[in-house]
């Protein structure tokens, strides 16, 4: 029987948007590096035991009981990903729109990827019907499903899944004999911390499901490349653990020592680190919430920030202020507003969403300023909103959409 080509492939021109800069460095975190900075030797596959301990007191502390042999580290959740992928074969299913990253890692293996559409409330993870309506289908092509990868606080949406909807999706797909990848990078960037609740996976079945998380995210600046895995708490979660080391000891995916010291210390959650976290994710919230007011204001779609750094936005209702710009597709979209707001406005396409949807994700992060000076203001300011730096880059985002509904209510009589 024809297989059905996995959603996703096709002709997208992918061209790197600029840089998203970051807070700068914790002094104490960039103490520690330097004090390590003589070691230039790697960990072991898979991370040394002060790594391991660091990464079992983190999980351990969030409910999720775990040993030293139940843990994993990696320079980076995409070597995890990959070495999952790896070890447990087959295809895999993940949702649409999700992480950037996730598809490429699983086609680098040569397996298929298969978006999943989400339910109305949250992104992150596949509404539970079309989850066993895209099994069915794919097996029913001979294809083989063994994987699903989702992510309870999610990028790109920026939306945290319902305590109800995340069982409802992973008793679906552990029934249809999946494995759960549950990618929990932003689960400590809850916008409103005591509002919301945030299950994971590993909570309802522990032995169905690994939980990886990346660190260069709430803990650790960009560029110091360390992530950390939690396997499920069975005999085979340990062979699956072994399988993965065994995968990275080929790729020779080693965290390097002076980064694995410093995760070391950003994971046991010091004082500095958890002040610092929740002054970044304060000043990220705010931000966000501007955004969205702003976006929605001018007529786009956008659901209510809820974790992270980012915001996903459907420009669908201003097609033809866009069309009238020369847009239509995400990367046009993306060309348009990189241009436009002059940070990176990347299109729904690299998401693994459809090129036709005029889909962008927006960060919070370059309306901080362009300095670290600015950007450390940001930080430390009870009121960074009222910054003058922040007022630019916002007026010029609320300035531009409000063009294009101000384009799209003269053309629509038009049409």
């Amino acid at each position: 029987m024809r297989r059905t080509v996995p959603e996703g492939h096709g002709p997208v021109r992918y061209g790197p948007p600029l840089p998203d800069q970051g807070l700068p460095v914790l002094p104490e975190l960039r103490a520690v590096l330097a004090a390590a900075a003589d070691h230039t030797e790697a960990e072991p596959p898979g991370g040394g035991p002060d790594l391991l301990d660091a990464a079992r007191g983190y999980w351990n502390r969030r409910g999720l009981a775990a040993e030293r042999d139940r843990v994993a580290a990696a320079p980076g959740a995409p070597a995890l990903l990959l070495a999952l992928t790896g070890a447990l074969g087959g295809d895999v299913l993940v949702p649409r729109p999700c992480a950037a990253w996730w598809a490429p890692q699983v086609r680098l293996l040569g397996r298929s990827v298969f978006h999943v559409a989400t339910p109305a409330e949250c992104g992150g993870l596949p509404d539970p019907y079309a989850l066993l309506e895209t099994v069915r289908r794919v097996r029913a092509e001979g294809g083989d499903p063994r994987l699903l990868v989702l992510s309870v606080a999610d990028d790109p949406t920026a939306t945290v899944a319902p305590p109800e909807v995340v069982h409802e999706t992973v008793e679906a797909a552990v029934a249809e004999g999946l494995h759960v990848v549950s990618d929990e990078t932003w689960r400590d960037t809850l916008h409103r911390p005591h509002d919301t609740v945030l299950l994971s996976p590993a909570e309802m079945l522990p032995e169905e499901v690994t939980v990886i998380a990346d660190l260069s995210g709430a803990f650790l600046p960009q560029g110091w490349p360390a992530a950390v895995a939690r396997f499920p708490v069975t005999d085979a979660g340990v062979l699956l653990r072994a399988r993965v080391l065994d995968v990275l000891t080929v790729l020779g995916a080693r965290v390097a020592r002076p980064v694995a010291v410093a995760a070391s210390y950003a994971l046991g959650e010091p004082d500095a680190v958890t002040e610092r976290l929740t002054a970044a994710v304060r000043l990220h919230a705010r931000v966000a919430d501007a955004v969205h007011r702003a976006v929605t204001g001018a007529g786009a779609l956008a659901r209510p920030p809820r974790a992270g750094r980012h915001l996903y936005v459907d420009l669908g209702p201003l097609r033809t202020a866009l069309t009238a710009h020369g847009v239509g597709d995400a990367q046009e979209l993306e060309d348009f507003l990189t241009a436009r707001l002059g940070m990176p406005a990347p299109g729904g396409h690299r998401f693994g969403d459809d090129l036709g949807a005029l889909r962008v994700r927006l960060g919070t992060g370059p309306l901080f300023g362009a300095s670290d000076e600015e950007r450390a203001e940001c930080l430390s300011s009870p009121s960074p909103l009222e910054l003058p730096h922040v007022q630019r880059a916002l007026t010029l985002l609320g300035s531009t959409f409000d063009d294009l509904r101000d384009d799209a209510q003269r053309w629509e009589p038009l049409r």
